[in-house]
């Protein structure tokens, strides 16, 4: 008990550790310099001073080694100084009662085996070479065992110490061997022939920039490249006897890590994970929901994994294989265009991930299991799902021990395994929790991964966006079309530009510019002007909030221009208007025909989505609030239907930026790390997104759920985005509407059109108040003041003119007042 509380307090451990490094080196100079003639426990002499470097103290400890344990002695001063080291560190000593039973049987094995060896030392015969420990130990063993017998159980006392004293694994050396050799003989598979392709094959990927052909692109790709090795999607594939192994060597400790291995439908091996979800609090339970986002099927890991019945120890049980879930298929409408898809090898190709490092893994749940405890919160780490980003550990607590109580020591565990964020989150459908830890090495996860992923290819909606992998490996992709607005948040730095690019790249990757147009607003002037001049664009991009806001508004007239026009012919949404649309358009002619008046559905054209992205809301909030504000809520209440959608981005998630309607109105969410916990609540309704870890690590709350997802966004770089973006505009120029830029007829306009000649304005009384008791007038002063529009606010200064209230425009500057201040409430005022 004694031992437990003295290792509870590090400043001690730290002490204790360096006074252990500092015996271990006087042991060593004791052991080194040691002389049989000095006076000792066995010799008794008058000659000073000792010949030994550590006096008379160092003569007598050398010389009770020696005579002990022999030659053995030697490894006490290295014994000593790895204590020091570990007790110095703060690592926790899960039993030094074990510990110490190990370092006495690893002596005794040693003199034993030395002395059965050799008879004596290189000091004149001063000792036996296994001191009077191994004399006794050899002798009673050889009278019972011989000599072989003997050393048969000598070795495997000094293997049972070894285990007693350290994390030494015989099964996790096996293992790595095994490891080894199975990588050695995947690079000579590899340097076999690639196989002949027919000229089929060869004429796809020649041909594989055509439209249609996108995914017999990716197909060929794939059988030039063969299966790609892709990073496990669940628990890494750690042997099971290494595990019992260190069950074995832990005794007490309680570490049970549990590998589940499931087969596919081809008989193939695979590690299932599990998806996360963020509830309410400091961490969230965040788990994949939401019909906008699909899962993917897992990963097949690169560690070679044997069969079931060979390795899984009897602690793991096997479960059924993960479900895939069934996904609606969407009739995917004819191409009826001369515009190509930009092929995939326009992007950069993804390196080949490492495999994961078991002992490491193994070691991190260890120590996460040794801080907990530390605090008095007792369980066992049952599994480990690697991922890309991070690992995911999933501790079972015991039984009495409170959530809340584990979920508040993130920080600690961040202290304790030196780690930038720690996520702490309940699993759904399990009595775990999720530890999620940062990987030592993170994977790059590229846009081309996504978009030659089945998922990607088979999805039918021409707005689907790539959105990267989930902690688990798998590939996440969603429909914007489902969403229908996204909202985007988070600080400098944190990938929320790159989100954006990736996003634009989905979409040009996957439509054509008869079936998407875009608006794009970049008020920074710098994020999205690469993409100025493909022909997706509707308008060229806008970077004047003025203009901005012109084009939101007469979006909105778009819209209610298509909701007529919907409503005319019996549909419900955009994508039956263009079937309907398609079906008129392809109905066979008669001879009869020919005289009778056309259906005015053959007149029309089918309708392309419209997808408006504007990069920094806040600039825009800040200029032009009132009509950025009704605009964009107007079209996310209402433009669903005809297809037009808005995708938000804000690096200052604050309340006057997201306002209560626009988030009521944008169920679908997606934060990066915010600096604050108030943010994260602003954006996603819960915190957590302050712990995310950046540069592309994000929660997507999608919609129809308040269940978060965990992603790891797609990387593309802008060479990339040049050379797309390049493919494009090879194809043609942009057929830019500028009647979008142009102001629209406001309300205000209507009504002064309205009015009779003479006819007082109903604010008229008010707005001359105004200017008196400010001494100026201006139309800003009376927008900002009455919040009138600009029109109508130029029309009462030019009355207040010809009744001389005010002065003549002079410039830029505001108009004179020529009335005092209370004028219009003078008794002798004819107006009053």
């Amino acid at each position: 008990m004694k031992v437990k509380l003295f290792t509870r307090f590090p400043r001690l451990k730290e002490v204790t550790g360096i006074v252990l490094l500092l015996a271990a080196v006087g042991f060593l100079f004791a052991l080194a310099s040691y002389d049989p003639t000095d006076s000792s426990w066995n010799n008794a002499t008058w000659r000073t001073p000792a010949h030994n470097k550590i006096g008379s103290v160092g003569s007598h400890f050398a010389d009770f080694l020696f005579q002990t344990i022999g030659l053995t002695a030697w490894v006490v001063p290295f014994l000593t100084a790895w204590l020091g080291l570990r007790w110095m560190r703060a690592k926790s000593l899960r039993s030094p009662i074990i510990r110490l039973l190990g370092y006495c049987l690893m002596s005794a094995s040693i003199s034993g085996a030395l002395d059965l060896m050799h008879p004596l030392t290189p000091y004149d015969g001063a000792f036996a070479v296994g001191g009077v420990a191994g004399f006794l130990v050899a002798s009673s063993m050889i009278r019972i065992l011989n000599v072989t017998g003997t050393a048969i159980l000598l070795t495997c006392l000094f293997i049972l110490s070894i285990y007693l004293v350290s994390t030494f694994s015989i099964a996790a050396i096996g293992e790595a061997v095994e490891q080894w050799l199975a990588k050695q003989l995947s690079k000579v598979w590899k340097r076999k022939p690639k196989p002949q392709m027919d000229p089929a094959d060869e004429q796809m990927q020649g041909e594989g920039t055509e439209a249609p052909g996108l995914l017999a692109q990716a197909m060929a790709s794939r059988k030039l490249k063969g299966k790609a090795a892709a990073a496990a999607a669940g628990a890494v594939a750690l042997s099971p006897a290494g595990l019992n192994a260190d069950v074995a060597q832990m005794e007490g400790a309680g570490l049970d890590t549990e590998i589940p291995q499931y087969v596919n439908g081809h008989g193939e091996v695979y590690s299932n994970g599990h998806t996360n979800g963020y509830a309410n609090g400091s961490t969230g339970n965040f788990r994949n929901g939401g019909a906008a986002v699909e899962d993917a099927p897992p990963w097949e890991p690169d560690i070679p994994i044997r069969s079931l019945e060979d390795d899984l120890s009897p602690a793991v049980v096997p479960a059924p294989p993960l479900p895939k879930p069934a996904v609606k298929a969407k009739e995917e409408p004819p191409r009826r265009t001369s515009f190509r898809v930009p092929p995939t090898n326009l992007l950069n190709i993804v390196p080949e991930r490492e495999g994961y490092d078991s002992a490491e893994l193994k070691d991190v749940a260890s120590r996460i299991k040794s801080k907990l405890e530390e605090f008095n919160v007792l369980g066992n780490v049952v599994q480990i799902n690697p991922g890309p980003v991070v690992t995911t550990f999933e501790f079972k607590p015991d039984a009495g021990v409170k959530i809340a109580k584990i979920t508040t020591l993130s920080e600690d565990l961040c202290l304790g395994l030196q780690a930038e964020s720690i996520l702490i989150e309940r699993i759904p459908g399990k009595p775990t929790m999720g530890i999620e830890v940062p990987n030592s090495r993170r994977e790059m996860i590229s846009l081309r991964q996504i978009l030659e992923s089945d998922e990607f290819i088979e999805s039918a909606s021409r707005l689907t966006i790539a959105l990267g992998k989930d902690i688990s490996g798998r590939i996440r992709i969603s429909e914007l079309e489902k969403m229908p607005h996204l909202l985007i948040a988070g600080s400098t730095g944190s990938g929320k530009s790159v989100m954006l690019n990736a996003l634009i790249m989905s979409v040009i990757y996957k439509s054509t510019p008869d079936e998407v147009r875009m608006i794009m607003v970049d008020p920074k002037r710098v994020e999205l002007g690469i993409y100025d001049g493909i022909p997706h664009l509707l308008t060229p991009v806008i970077t004047e909030p003025k203009k901005a806001v012109n084009a939101l508004r007469n979006a909105v007239l778009e819209m209610e221009r298509r909701l007529k026009l919907l409503a005319s012919y019996g549909v419900r949404n955009i994508d039956q208007f263009n079937k309907k649309i398609r079906l008129a358009n392809d109905k066979p002619m008669s001879l009869f025909d020919e005289n009778k008046p056309k259906d005015p559905v053959e007149e029309e054209r089918p309708l392309p989505y419209i997808l408006i992205v504007i990069d920094e809301l806040a600039d825009l909030m800040m200029l032009e609030r009132a009509g950025v504000e009704e605009s964009v809520i107007r079209l996310a209440q209402m433009a669903r239907a005809v297809g037009m959608h808005l995708v938000l981005a804000t690096q200052r998630p604050s309340v006057d930026v997201i306002t209560g309607l626009i988030k009521a109105n944008f169920p679908a969410r997606i934060s990066f790390r915010v600096a604050t916990r108030v943010e994260s609540r602003i954006v996603l309704d819960v915190m957590g997104a302050e712990h995310l870890l950046g540069k592309g690590d994000m929660l997507f709350l999608p919609p129809g759920t308040s269940r978060l997802l965990r992603v790891h966004g797609a990387f593309v770089t802008e060479t990339e985005i040049t050379d797309v973006v390049d493919f494009w505009r090879k194809q043609g120029s942009p057929d830019y509407d500028q009647s979008y830029l142009i102001a629209p007829p406001s309300d205000d306009d209507n009504d002064e059109a309205d009015e009779a000649d003479g006819e007082e304005d109903p604010l008229y009384r008010d707005a001359v108040r105004v200017v008196c008791e400010m001494g100026k007038a201006s139309t800003s002063i009376l927008q900002r003041r009455l919040r009138l529009g600009y029109g109508r606010a130029a029309r009462i200064l030019d009355n207040m003119q010809r009744e001389g209230i005010i002065g003549p425009p002079d410039g830029s500057r505001p108009r004179d007042v020529l009335r005092r201040p209370g004028w219009m409430d003078a008794p002798d005022n004819d107006d009053d």
